[in-house]
């Protein structure tokens, strides 16, 4: 393989009681592992766009893509760089609050913590359909919210993502059913500012 998942830093239970182990299991062991072959397997006779190129160089460059595999890689590859982010920024003993340069940042654009994350959960409850919201380094260097559909990765416009939310049906159907906001409020308990900052600190540095 090319391009891999990550390896999850915790079981499949420990993000109990606000993700239940099968939706864990199942979100990483075969939704994101079948982006992973597809990619792969996309890529596999293409070594002239991967050799030496990471995952987030190959996204961030997506015009260079030939165009019969642009969007299939865009896809694919927005499907394991995406979840790759997001299952590392849970954790069942998370970092509740940013500090230093990210949370002074975050003061600067949108007043207080609390702000951004309630700006955050409702891009994610609102998201129409199957895709993500964001908390992005625009191309100013502000932080910035967006959302996107399906795989697309904020790479492909020139930000650089820090932290994300999955509102894909996969990412909490198995246990909220069709309660997105519940899922959306919960997975605050989840989220590690660590990771977050350190994502901030090496884009910025």
């Amino acid at each position: 393989m090319i391009y891999d998942k990550i390896k999850l830093p915790f079981t499949y239970d420990a993000l109990e009681p606000y993700l239940d182990a099968t939706t864990v299991e199942t979100h990483y062991s075969k939704h994101l592992s079948g982006y992973v072959d597809k990619l792969n397997g996309i890529l596999a006779n293409h070594s002239e766009i991967t050799e030496g190129k990471s995952l987030e160089d190959i996204l961030s460059n997506v015009t260079m893509l030939p165009q019969e595999i642009r969007q299939a890689v865009i896809n694919q590859g927005g499907g394991v760089f995406n979840h790759n982010l997001y299952f590392s920024l849970l954790s069942p003993n998370p970092k509740k609050a940013p500090e230093g340069k990210l949370l002074n940042k975050i003061v600067e654009d949108f007043s207080s913590l609390e702000s951004l994350v309630e700006k955050l959960t409702n891009s994610a409850i609102n998201q129409f359909g199957s895709g993500y919201a964001w908390l992005v380094i625009n191309k100013k260097g502000d932080l910035e919210v967006i959302s996107t559909s399906n795989q697309d990765c904020p790479l492909s416009a020139g930000v650089k993502p820090i932290l994300t939310i999955d509102v894909w049906e996969h990412a909490y159907y198995l246990k909220y059913k069709n309660l997105r906001a519940e899922y959306v409020k919960n997975i605050w308990n989840l989220i590690d500012w660590q990771v977050v900052e350190n994502l901030y600190n090496t884009y910025v540095s």
